[in-house]
């Protein structure tokens, strides 16, 4: 490759913090405001114009369940449970309890507007860096890093900080310090989400009008490759997400592939439309009111942790005296090149959806007496291998494709935020290293505030 040298530079450092956190997903705020609560001052770096990454940039407008899956436990509390009575109270929640795949359906734009609130009211004790972008880290060598550094509007700048959070997705910050990440050769697909008006009053005009069945019907020269789609009614609004786009063999961490997949998702959004309207009776009347920030990304890359959680343990609900997180969402894994998918669940049964749409059932174990109702994920999943004061939250944690399936999804890396905000502050506080954390102290903490500690 040809190259051009870069001559070195001065970086100003901007801020001198307690916590940095890389990444302004919920994942990446729940981090920083359970390290601000406690007392740390962090500085908290987005690449966007707003926080919450996939719930409001991506519109993937639902939580799962914070039921086990009898709905007779109440397994997930804290952080991710306060943003949901703070949208309630703002009218912005729908609820459907005893649903495990769609218990909250949110309004994304609602969320921003409280996301700033709850940051904006630890006072100046979270900096928030908005349309800010990580570019590296400056490591001591020994498994610190002491700086992250950062572009924006201003230029090149620096965050100094003491211990690091990165809750980038992506693992930007591990995999440019030069700790162990891994690609898996079969990445989930991302999908691009789409706001679409009239799809309500289509379907009622239409008796057995499916979308599904629609975009993927192999009769319309726009069809899209057969697979998933689901939607979800955002409230009080006449407005559906739709969520049936799939971009096959995209690894999100490399910037080009990246860039096809935005362009991708979006051209398979305007087939859909294309679709209804061509050949739909009143699906002129469908009209497209908002695309993704950004496309949602459902795997890339990953960080060797001193635990790889693994889909035998999701599935047999194995209990860890670290535990910092707990979920009853269903091993849920795409297809990387195939069009289908396979959910698992902890009951033992499983479901294969074909490309054509027919769920085929199955089992992956054999009936036994009872189960478990709920899996919980370590803190030492959270933790890199080879780092002093680095710690990973969200899609980058350490887990097989099984264990990630059910892992990944938002509800689950909220509670991974916020344990790695209050294991940052346990890690200056005790002036340990982040893998030397006081796991009872950490658990301790999560319950006091609020969090579901089993």
């Amino acid at each position: 490759m040809d190259t051009i040298h870069e001559p070195s530079r001065d970086v100003p450092v901007v801020a001198d913090v307690d916590v940095c956190v890389v990444g302004g997903s919920t994942t990446g705020v729940f981090a920083a405001l359970s390290a601000a609560r406690l007392g740390a001052t962090v500085a908290l770096i987005e690449r966007s114009a707003y926080f919450g990454g996939t719930a409001t940039a991506s519109l993937v407008c639902v939580w799962h369940s914070r039921m086990d899956t009898v709905f007779e436990r109440t397994i997930i509390g804290g952080m991710p449970m306060e943003l949901m009575d703070r949208l309630r109270v703002r009218g912005a929640l729908d609820e459907f309890p005893g649903k495990a795949d769609k218990e909250f359906v949110f309004s994304p734009m609602a969320m921003v507007l409280e996301l700033d609130r709850m940051v904006a009211e630890t006072g100046r004790r979270i900096r928030p860096f908005l349309h800010t972008s990580f570019v590296s880290a400056v490591s001591d060598g020994d498994g610190d890093v002491r700086a992250a550094i950062v572009e924006d509007k201003t230029g090149r700048r620096a965050v100094r900080a003491k211990v690091f959070v990165d809750a980038s997705g992506a693992a930007d910050l591990a995999h440019r310090m030069g700790l162990s990440t891994y690609t898996p050769a079969r990445l989930q697909p991302p999908t691009v989400c789409a706001l679409l008006q009239g799809l309500s009053a289509l379907r009622s005009g239409h008796t057995g009008f499916d979308l599904r069945r629609v975009v993927f019907d192999p009769a319309y020269p726009e069809a899209l490759r057969p697979g998933f789609l689901w939607t979800a009614n955002l409230p009080k609004s006449d407005l559906t997400m739709v969520a049936g786009t799939r971009v096959h063999g995209a690894d999100c961490s490399d910037a080009d592939q990246l860039t096809r997949a935005e362009l991708e998702g979006r051209r398979q959004v305007g087939a859909m439309l294309e679709i209804l309207h061509r050949h739909v009776p009143g699906g002129d009347q469908v009209t497209l009111q908002g695309l993704p920030a950004r496309i949602g990304i459902r795997e890339s890359r990953h960080v060797h942790c001193l635990h790889q959680l693994t889909e035998a343990e999701v599935l047999a609900g194995e209990r860890f005296p670290d535990a910092v997180a707990n979920g009853s969402y269903r091993v849920d894994v795409h297809a990387a090149e195939g069009d289908g998918l396979v959910f698992r669940y902890l009951d033992g049964h499983e479901e294969t959806v074909l490309a054509d749409g027919t769920h085929r059932p199955g089992r992956w174990r054999v009936e036994t007496t009872s189960n478990p109702t709920f899996y919980q994920i370590p803190y030492r999943s959270l933790v890199p291998t080879g780092s002093r004061n680095v710690l990973v939250a969200g899609r980058c944690l350490d887990a097989d494709e099984g264990a990630y399936g059910a892992a990944r999804v938002m509800i689950n890396t909220a509670q991974m935020g916020e344990a790695t905000g209050v294991a940052a502050w346990l890690s200056l506080d005790s002036g340990c290293e982040v893998g030397e954390v006081n796991v009872v102290d950490l658990r301790d903490r999560l319950a006091r505030q609020g969090a579901v500690v089993i």
